[in-house]
């Protein structure tokens, strides 16, 4: 694009038009990674990639590259990628246990970072050598050996014991679960922070390269090899540092470091400074996103892990993508050093916010499923789509329980709503004002065998306390209860026998 335009704006918008499908289409990605064959969803991302670049070349070949339809063809790739990655992370659960889920989130980093090292180097050699056209052959047939790999992959099936969810239902009980889980809420803000202070160096680098230092697709190749390089030191550091502190620690240091890096190439367009600034810049920016990513993988069922990514991902590119357009727009009215001096105080920002936003611990929730399933036995012919279904516990709590017991019911209905009840609600008996009930609907009787599924052990405590208050002789009533109308409908829905819930 630096050669196809001296627009800093166009420049910025490559990255843009990489990260934005991410921003639009993760989520549904997400959705599919959670309900079908994640190999399958991957090797047809990457086939449809191999395509986009494939064409690209040979437009390239042909003198037909114009601006717009490089930013085309880079949103076209970026397609792919929104399609591949939520697959690509909910899979290291696949092939690693989860205590070892952090190790293994590092090392992916370090093969993508090895990547980005080399491969500007010889991308930008390629350019200058033998021209655009070139590169984007060697690039498209650089993704004949991926598609291989996963082709011979063999993943863990899909438990096949409950049916599909809708697309529109798997992402509404995604953003459900996401809104209803603080600590990811926390992660996901501090990313898309951190995507928006750290896309300026990234985004305007080409232009840096070409304008401030006079340099020319070579040099670019280098600047962003240092970058990669410095990623690669990040991965080798991150272990150590998790170690010595806090997640939270970590995160302030990767906003702190790349803001120093921002900061000095903005203040010192030296070969001397570039150079190391950028290799600390590579080396927060892995210490930070590999934690954020890894924290998302720790903090989430397997049963939501897709979806949970692409969130964290549209957040991150989110913050990326405007970003990139934000940080191009002012370097065309006041400059490339004015913007990375912008960015620099955003970053500086993200480091603050760590005090109301802070990273929780890795070992702090335990979301090993507790393998519920109901107790009823329904005498009534239910089928799959059958419902409402009602649920109604009673509690018998003393007087002077009451204070203990209203803040663990706020922390139940957050649980109930996040794993699939709606309506919650908490009542109290007017006769007998030791008696308290809560209520809940599920949409219908296979989405209440999911809501059972989706209950954790970190969720036990919870209810472990409430029990523990009930004054009763027997454990707390339950009633289940189908809504009926007075009007039969059809159905033509075969019967769900109840076995089929466990």
């Amino acid at each position: 694009m630096g050669s196809l335009s001296t627009s800093h704006a166009m420049v910025a918008l490559v990255q843009s038009s990489n990260t934005l499908p991410i921003v639009v289409f993760s989520l549904v990605s997400g959705a599919l990674a959670d309900n079908f064959d994640r190999r399958r969803i991957m090797l047809s991302a990457q086939v449809f990639m191999f395509v986009v670049s494939a064409l690209l070349a040979w437009v390239a070949w042909i003198g037909a590259l114009t601006p717009w339809l490089l930013l085309a063809f880079t949103f076209l790739i970026g397609c792919g990628t929104a399609l591949f990655n939520p697959s690509w992370q909910a899979s290291i659960g696949d092939i690693v246990p989860r205590d070892q889920v952090s190790g293994a989130v590092a090392l992916n980093s370090m093969g993508f970072n090895l990547a980005r090292s080399v491969g500007p180097a010889i991308g930008g050699t390629i350019v200058a050598v033998a021209g655009s056209a070139v590169a984007f052959a060697v690039n498209a047939v650089s993704y004949i050996g991926f598609i291989a790999g996963i082709a011979r992959w063999r993943g863990p099936q899909r438990d096949a014991a409950l049916p599909r969810e809708s697309i529109y239902r798997a992402i509404s009980d995604g953003f459900r679960y996401m809104v209803m889980s603080p600590a990811l809420i926390r992660v996901m803000a501090r990313a898309a922070l951190f995507g928006v202070g750290a896309s300026c160096v990234m985004a305007l680098l080409p232009v840096y390269a070409r304008d401030t230092m006079a340099g020319s697709a070579v040099v670019y190749g280098l600047f962003l090899g240092c970058f990669g390089l410095g990623a690669v030191g990040g991965v080798l550091m991150t272990h150590e540092l998790r170690t010595r502190l806090r997640n939270e620690r970590v995160v302030e240091l990767g906003f702190a470091g790349f803001a120093l890096a921002s900061a000095g190439l903005a203040l010192a367009p030296l070969y001397v400074v570039a150079v190391p600034m950028l290799l600390v810049a590579g080396v927060c920016w892995v210490l930070a996103l590999s934690l954020f990513n890894t924290t998302v993988q720790l903090s989430t069922p397997r049963w939501v892990l897709g979806r949970a990514i692409s969130f964290y991902q549209t957040a991150t590119f989110g913050g990326m993508a405007g970003g990139a357009w934000l940080w191009g727009w002012i370097a065309d009215r006041a400059g490339v050093p004015s913007a990375l001096g912008i960015a620099t105080a955003v970053l500086v920002l993200g480091v603050l916010t760590g005090r109301i936003l802070r990273v929780h611990e890795f070992g702090e929730i335990d979301l090993t499923p507790l393998g519920l399933i109901t107790s009823a036995r329904p005498k009534i012919d239910l089928r799959a789509r059958s419902g409402p279904i009602f649920i109604m516990v009673e509690y018998q709590i003393a007087q002077d329980d009451v204070k203990d017991f209203l803040p663990l019911m706020q922390e139940r209905r957050r649980i109930r709503i996040r794993d699939g009840a709606r309506r919650w609600a908490l009542l109290r008996d007017l006769e007998r004002p030791e008696i308290w009930s809560e209520k809940y609907y599920v949409s219908t009787w296979v989405e209440y065998a999911r809501y059972l599924e989706r209950r954790t052990k970190a969720d036990l405590a919870v209810q472990e306390a409430i029990r523990a208050l009930h004054r009763g002789a027997e454990p707390p009533k339950v009633w289940r209860k189908i809504e009926r109308q007075t009007v039969p409908r059809q159905d033509d829905a075969p019967p769900l026998a109840p076995s089929d819930l466990a």
